[in-house]
């Protein structure tokens, strides 16, 4: 080969291996990207489920982007853990079956008072618990029990629950009636006769009585919580994501953050007591 196609040679390699360089450069800046938006429904954003409608005290005035509400609240706080400013949150709407079926999500995580089971983990993945419930009692404005402020009070009054259920076991454990526990099979049933008048008050989890209180009931009224027996575990609520979802870690490691810091608790102080709607009864 004569002296010049050598050069031309070697000036063509070089100039090929700049080309490659430049390829891997630029495969690695985009993995790079690629790899911090690893599992999020949309590069750059964060997209949060919630329940259609969602209820007070979770989320107030089922406006979740507003960040009132406990609920809402926890959101935009693991939010922040995960760095990303409120603007870069999304919602979404999905109802608690969807939420925890199988299959793809159009949500990076999901917050619907979704309790931590056995059976759920095998279709969801669940970050560690924000939240443990209570057993709380319900009655309504034209009860006796409306009038109650202490467990005392409610002793020698009519008091219900779910059989077979936690809700039950603390009625008949921590209120201890004269007249003992009526059991209902279901708390419709429950809050049917409440309605009717056969029971003065029905014992059910925290949820359930927000739930009862604000879109069931008719001048309905959280009387307050039983305060939980040595030894008992209410449910645990934690955040749904897809099966095998590679953000659980991160978004467990945001939550037990948040535990570790204080904050759950001062957001559940806020939202769920502070304000009165359910006191710890003595």
């Amino acid at each position: 080969m004569s002296r010049s196609r050598r050069i031309l040679a070697v000036a063509a390699g070089i100039t090929a291996a700049a080309l490659a360089l430049a390829g891997c450069s630029g495969a690695s800046s985009g993995d790079s990207s690629s790899s911090g938006d690893a599992g999020y429904i949309t590069a750059g954003k964060l997209t949060i489920g919630t329940a259609e409608p969602a209820y007070s005290p979770w989320v107030l005035d089922d406006k979740p982007q507003s960040g009132k509400g406990f609920e809402a609240a926890v959101a935009y706080a693991v939010a922040d853990k995960l760095g990303f400013a409120k603007k870069d949150v999304t919602w979404v709407r999905s109802t608690f079956d969807q939420a925890i079926a199988p299959g793809p999500k159009t949500f990076d995580f999901n917050l619907q008072q979704f309790s931590i089971t056995d059976e759920r983990k095998k279709a969801v993945d669940f970050s560690s618990p924000y939240y443990e419930t209570s057993q709380v009692v319900v009655t309504t404005a034209a009860s006796p029990a409306a009038k109650a402020t202490s467990i005392a009070d409610l002793k020698k009054l009519s008091i219900g629950a779910q059989t077979a259920t936690t809700s039950f076991n603390a009625a008949e454990k921590q209120i201890a009636p004269s007249g003992g526990v009526q059991a209902f099979n279901s708390n419709d049933d429950a809050k049917l006769a409440l309605e009717n008048k056969q029971v003065d008050a029905i014992v059910v989890d925290l949820p359930t009585a927000f739930y009862l209180r604000d879109a069931e009931l008719t001048d309905g009224k959280i009387v307050g919580q039983l305060p939980k027996a040595s030894g008992q575990q209410g449910d645990q609520f934690g955040l749904v994501l897809a099966k095998g979802s590679p953000l659980t870690t991160k978004v467990t490691k945001a939550v037990d953050a948040l535990r570790s810091d204080g904050t759950l608790d001062k957001l559940a102080t806020q939202w769920l007591a502070a304000d009165g709607d359910a006191p710890v009864l003595k």
